[in-house]
């Protein structure tokens, strides 16, 4: 049996389809679907059947799976084992909420880059959990802890948002010195049936305290939030350590409204053997809770109410 024909199969029982694992493979649909007909017909097995979903496994496929798992973590190990020490080298895919992966991940792996030279590093943001057990990413960084699943969690800190608008706006529009003055403005915010995570409803406790009206401006990214307060359309809830990055953008009503919330680290079970995935979480957390209180420190910096 060729290792690297499991190595489609995984991709393939992980993404469901054939061309999301030839882009996780780098290969063509056409090759991923030739090499699992290549180990089907070694192993006189269908390993998957085609549905209206995608690409799922047989029982037989089903059984396969944790022995291809286990050769990929045999592999990976060689790999550890062979490396230099200090070295730290290969793909890391790291997944993120769009606010963690836009203000925070670039900075911390241009660092991470930077230290060890043989590391890729992808950034994937997507507003929704990751499917660790599909492999969509190595590492997560997520806004709540997990309850279930076979999982590493690690809390990495906490980060604090308040409510912000750029300064042109609130200099053209009615003044801002109580929450109840938010009822003469346009308050931006996530599409409500579009939050994934409910620590992501920022605005629910707002409107409580203001009477405000619910917002008006609404987007399932935090980074399209922040360029309409960037652009002058409104008030809303953001981040601190998005402020710095975001000229002319000030806190408002700080000493009357703010929330906290915290960051956790998510890996597979499974990856607690690996010694280089050990490091780079390691790693990672240090310079994410780093980059979090320099940037904070940033925004206190800029001023605002």
């Amino acid at each position: 049996m060729d290792w690297d024909d499991l190595r489609v199969f995984l991709a393939v029982a992980r993404d469901d389809s054939l061309s999301r694992a030839g882009r996780r493979l780098g290969m063509d649909p056409s090759t991923v679907g030739r090499r699992v007909a290549r180990l089907e017909q070694a192993l006189g097995r269908a390993l998957f059947v085609k549905s209206p979903q995608g690409y799922v496994p047989t029982p037989e496929g089903a059984r396969l799976i944790p022995h291809a798992e286990a050769a990929e973590r045999a592999l990976t190990g060689a790999a550890d084992a062979l490396g230099q020490p200090g070295d730290l080298s290969g793909q890391l895919r790291i997944g993120a909420p769009d606010g963690c992966a836009n203000y925070l991940l670039p900075q911390v792996a241009a660092g991470l880059c930077d230290a060890h030279p043989g590391l890729e590093i992808q950034i994937v943001a997507l507003p929704r959990v990751f499917n660790l057990s599909k492999r969509e990413a190595d590492v997560a960084i997520a806004v709540s802890r997990p309850e279930s699943g076979r999982l590493v969690v690690q809390r990495l800190c906490d980060y604090h948002l308040h409510l912000a608008a750029h300064r042109d706006y609130l200099a053209a529009q009615p003044p801002l010195d109580s929450l109840s003055d938010l009822r003469a403005h346009r308050l931006i915010g996530y599409i409500p049936d579009m939050i994934f995570d409910t620590e992501l409803d920022y605005l629910a406790p707002l409107l409580t305290r203001s009477g405000a009206d619910a917002a008006r401006l609404t987007s399932n990214s935090v980074s399209v939030q922040m360029q309409a307060i960037r652009g002058g359309a409104g008030v809303g809830i953001v981040h601190d350590f998005a402020i710095p990055g975001a000229p002319g953008v000030r806190r408002v009503l700080a000493g009357e409204f703010g929330l906290t919330r915290s960051f956790w680290m998510i890996r597979h079970a499974d990856d607690r053997r690996s010694e280089r995935l050990n490091r780079l979480a390691d790693e990672l957390a240090q310079r994410l809770r780093a980059e979090v209180a320099r940037l904070e420190s940033a925004a206190l910096a800029v001023g605002g109410a």
